[in-house]
């Protein structure tokens, strides 16, 4: 089979790196374009050491044309605000896109103003876009020509909700403070991810106010569920990657802790998608997942008879380009093919 040409825009950044290292060996797809305006002509690997002797790709600047006329699909792993501003000539092209950025996460361009703080660019597409939650939509990211990838927050704490949504056992306000790696806050230095202000302290951010709020709230209630809003509050770790979500939520119905994990168990085993561990035994943790495309998380029913969810991602992978990669075997048709696309792998340990 021939393989199917990628492009991948922003690749600078470590989610476009993490795009070209999933896509590297592929057997089904081939990255064409890993463009960036400044680093044009530069190998790769000078950005991304760990692909040092393993791709001859170098970055490139292509045109609209270039790209429509030589890609199968695109991945945008661009800035918010700049990625709209990108894709959306391709999308008008009729290329197929995955956007890991928040520009079309959010059906309602008034929200998206409110908590990205700018005016959507092109707010025709949000109607078009299809939320690229594996667990919850595969069907629709099949046949979608835009999909907008979760964001890692978002990720962590939506598997942490979904099953208990879709039963309609969820009510009031669910409560979740959530540990995050530094390499969420991107490649660029910045004064909160600078190693020395970070890597002895745990520091909140957004307190209550993040972004992935609007998100998280709309996935839960695709899913079925009813809940007043969300109490989130992102922590600063010292930690590269991961993240480690803990959610409290009020329940509508009883439901102890053995009936928790077979709710959990039952619906990740149904979705088909083969990445979410729902644990008994031990508790989740970030470096049992780390550089992979897992998930664990453990529900529980405190005496309080609320529900408690631990859950551990890599916000690189799960939270980014690992989920991109697997909308991209879905809207490719291939997803009976993921064993083979590494997306299978186990981590390291320890």
């Amino acid at each position: 089979m021939k393989k199917l040409n990628v492009a991948v825009l922003g690749a600078t950044g470590y989610g476009g790196g993490e795009v070209l290292r999933l896509l590297h060996r592929d057997a089904n797809f081939e990255v064409v374009f890993a463009t960036s305006r400044t680093k044009a002509g530069t190998p790769v690997s000078a950005v991304h050491r760990n692909l040092e002797g393993l791709s001859p790709l170098k970055f490139s600047d292509p045109s609209v044309d270039e790209i429509v006329g030589g890609v199968d699909f695109v991945i945008g792993a661009l800035p918010h605000g700049a990625s709209a501003e990108t894709l959306a000539p391709l999308v008008d092209r009729g290329c197929r896109v995955i956007d890991l950025s928040g520009d079309f996460r959010l059906r309602d361009k008034d929200e998206y103003a409110q908590w990205y703080l700018h005016t959507h660019v092109r707010p025709d597409l949000l109607a078009k876009a299809v939320y690229g939650c594996t667990e919850l939509n595969a069907g629709k990211i099949r046949n979608a020509q835009l999909v907008a990838s979760p964001g890692c927050f978002a990720t962590a704490i939506n598997l942490s909700l979904l099953p208990a949504a879709a039963k309609g056992l969820l009510k009031g306000t669910p409560v979740v403070v959530a540990l995050t790696g530094s390499s969420g806050s991107g490649a660029e230095a910045k004064e909160g991810t600078h190693h020395p202000t970070r890597a002895e302290t745990l520091r909140p951010y957004k307190v209550l106010n993040h972004q992935h709020t609007p998100e998280i709230l709309q996935t839960v209630r695709d899913a079925g569920g009813s809940i007043d809003g969300i109490s989130f509050v992102p922590v600063s770790a010292p930690i590269v990657r991961g993240i480690f979500a803990t959610v409290a939520v009020d329940l509508s119905g009883p439901l102890d802790t053995k009936g928790a994990i077979v709710l959990y168990q039952s619906y990740y085993e149904a979705t088909g998608r083969p990445f979410v561990r729902v644990l008994t035994t031990r508790e989740p943790e970030c470096a049992t997942v780390a550089r992979t495309n897992f998930v664990e998380l453990r529900p529980r029913v405190g005496k309080d008879g609320r529900l408690y969810v631990i859950t551990a991602i890599d916000n690189l992978v799960k939270g980014a380009a690992g989920q991109a990669v697997e909308s991209l075997y879905l809207m490719a048709g291939l997803d009976a093919q993921l064993p083979n696309s590494g997306l299978l792998c186990p981590g390291m340990w320890p």
